[in-house]
């Protein structure tokens, strides 16, 4: 796990970088937490190319495995974040080609399997989290490619006319004559989702490379960005997996998928640094651990971080199934002080606003699993590929329910539920139901739908008319937007799981995850984004996903044999804080002062008159807003921070 950072100057009109070798290390400088074991730059002069790489060392902690890398054969130069799990079964085969070897660092068979088999071939054969470049010293092209899932990031862009790119924007901003300015349209994006979806980012002509891409820049003059193309397509693979399904066997899908499972916890479980995994005490993370342990001759370092506040604390789930499991645990009870201490870091860690809270105790697990070991495997991914949402369930619930009701009963249904003021529903208390209100608002919203894309767009948006907020702004079409991107077989369960899989995985969760144990000098490791897990998943029917209510079907089958279930059946928690409380309380004035309505007004980002009647429900207990108006607040910490 590493930063990344180059830019590459020829070809553009003449304008040569100055000082270079100041400015690579500058760039790679600025990302000093994702690697504090040392730093690397290699430069070509003729060409105009610079690369930079900051190490954290976790395979081959010898000067062998030391980046930028140059290959055997001296025509490939290189720099890799991330990890590629199979590196020894990559290095034994390229051994019997007669390919030599200094060290035995996975990088250095990454570069030697692109020296002898090509670039997006060796990118087919590998197993890992990366994003990487390299440099062609024959050809003079350079090359950018990021792994298949999109754990790891990877931005680049043009300023003034020189290509630069870096694993976080901030590398970026170390650039000369870079002067970065808000994309609007991406605003717009970010209101609707809590992050900014690939490729775009808050900054105009700055983009992510997508997941399972590549892009090759030549020395040509160009005025315009080269266009990424897929060595592997999410879609493909799911359009295959749903026209082509395994054989209809139970018992042969769950035994095939416990398999693969053990052998991608096997191969991460490889480090020359200390290693544990983070243990939520679900489904997941469970068994991840359990299949660490089963294949390790001493106990595994389990890491749970807990809250005093029940509704958000799962750490006593954790303890029980680390006692089980024979795990060396430990865990972190974390004050509202501990979190709130997290806010004002959270627009350096994320570089661009980004609004998950749960990115708060991500931060504080991470930072306390770094305390005692360099890598943790997680379970992230779980969810999206065998069907662990709730709002999988509500959106197929709902959808069947309301498609039932004639168009014009429904648009009459929801006329009279908005006439009715939140103060009227909040008086019936003989309900008994929380936040009355705020669900009653949301079956209205919901009332005239017609398909689970639209359900499903109207559940995960913030903001629904986001262009109404952000000011100047045109949304542009994402997964979720779309209609190209709805799958021709189905509308329904496995479209929101695929959805989920090209948009919310790679641009929040694992953002998330990446830039919070980052941000520690901790490397995480997704077990369930090993890609033969992703590939197999697809091919099995929903049915050994989600029976009846329950769902991860198989992942519990396959539990069963390792942890009674007694210890994980329970309904599933959220990795939250109380924010909606919070937001009355101690991060009031911080809130008040970020969302004055003359502020936002003199700012012109946002149109304020809407984001100020929320504000003012909210503190009135009327509504629970907290969510709408943290996407505000995220940004305008970002923009106080960075520009």
């Amino acid at each position: 796990m590493c930063g990344i950072a180059g830019f590459y100057s020829r070809g553009a009109q003449g304008n040569k970088v100055q000082a270079p070798e100041e400015t690579i290390r500058k760039m790679a400088g600025s990302m000093g937490h994702r690697g504090p074991d040392g730093e690397g730059t290699w430069l070509d002069p003729d060409a105009g190319l610079a690369f930079g790489h900051r190490r954290l060392a976790i395979i081959d902690l010898s000067p062998a495995g030391r980046q930028p890398m140059i290959s055997s054969c001296n025509r490939y130069v290189m720099i890799l974040n991330g990890e590629i799990y199979n590196f020894n079964e990559l290095r034994n085969d390229l051994e019997k080609e007669g390919r030599c070897f200094r060290g035995h660092s996975d990088a250095e068979a990454a570069l030697e399997a692109m020296a002898a088999w090509g670039f997006k071939q060796a990118l087919l054969r590998f197993i890992g989290m990366f994003a990487l470049a390299v440099w062609d010293r024959e050809e003079r092209v350079l090359k950018l490619a990021r792994d298949r899932l999109g754990e790891k990031p990877l931005y680049y862009g043009l300023v003034k006319g020189v290509f630069v790119f870096a694993s976080e924007l901030k590398a970026l901003r170390q650039f000369p004559l870079f002067a970065p300015t808000v994309d609007r349209n991406s605003l717009a994006l970010f209101l609707r989702h809590n992050y900014i979806p690939a490729p775009y980012t808050i900054y105009e002509g700055v983009y992510k490379l997508g997941a399972g891409q590549v892009l090759s820049v030549d020395g040509g003059c160009y005025t315009d960005l080269p266009r990424p193309e897929p060595y592997w397509s999410a879609k493909e693979i799911v359009e295959r997996g749903l026209s082509q399904p395994a054989p209809d066997n139970e018992q042969a899908a769950v035994q095939q998928m416990h398999e693969l499972l053990k052998d991608a916890v096997r191969i991460r479980m490889r480090s020359d640094v200390p290693l544990g995994v983070f243990l939520s005490g679900g489904i997941d993370s469970t068994l991840v651990t359990a299949l660490m342990q089963t294949q390790s001759s001493r106990p595994v370092r389990s890491f749970t971080i807990g809250f005093r506040e029940e509704q958000f604390n799962e750490a006593k789930y954790a303890s029980r199934i680390a006692g089980h499991l024979g795990t060396a645990h430990t865990e972190l009870f974390a004050t509202p002080q501990d979190a709130l201490d997290v806010i004002p870091k959270l627009p350096d860690i994320y570089d661009e606003p980004f609004a998950d809270s749960s990115a708060i105790p991500t931060y504080l697990v991470s930072r306390l699993t770094r305390q005692h070991v360099t890598v943790a495997l997680s379970g992230d991914g779980g969810d999206e590929l065998f069907g662990g949402y709730n709002r999988y369930l509500w959106c197929h619930t709902l959808g069947r329910w309301v498609r039932r009701i004639p168009r014009p009963a429904r648009r009459t249904m929801q006329a009279a539920l908005k006439t009715l003021p939140a103060a009227a529903w909040d008086g019936m208390r003989v309900l008994r139901v929380q936040s009355l209100a705020d669900k009653v608002q949301k079956i209205s919203e919901i009332l005239p739908l017609e398909n689970t894309p639209e359900l499903y767009g109207a559940l995960i948006s913030q903001w629904k008319r986001p262009c109404e907020i952000a000011v100047g702004s045109r949304e542009p079409l994402t997964a979720v937007t779309d209609p190209a991107c709805r799958l021709e077989e189905t509308d329904g369960i496995e479209w929101m799981m695929y959805t989920d899989l090209r948009s919310y995985l790679p641009d929040d969760i694992l953002v998330k995850m990446d830039r919070a144990s980052m941000a520690s000098s901790l490397e995480g490791r997704a077990v369930y984004l090993d890609h033969r897990v992703v590939e197999s998943a697809w091919r099995m029917p929903l049915s050994l996903k989600i029976r009846g209510k329950t769902t991860k079907w198989t992942l519990r089958k396959i539990l069963s044999s390792y942890v009674p279930t007694r210890l994980v059946e329970r309904p599933k928690m959220g990795f939250g804080i109380p924010l909606h409380q919070w937001l009355r309380g101690p991060l009031k004035a911080w809130a008040q002062e970020l969302l004055d309505e003359k502020r936002l007004k003199r700012e012109g980002f946002f149109e304020p008159s809407q984001i100020t009647v929320r504000w003012r429900e909210h503190l009135s207990g009327r509504r629970n807003w907290h969510y709408s108006l943290w996407v505000i607040l995220m940004f305008q910490a970002w923009r106080e921070r960075w520009m």
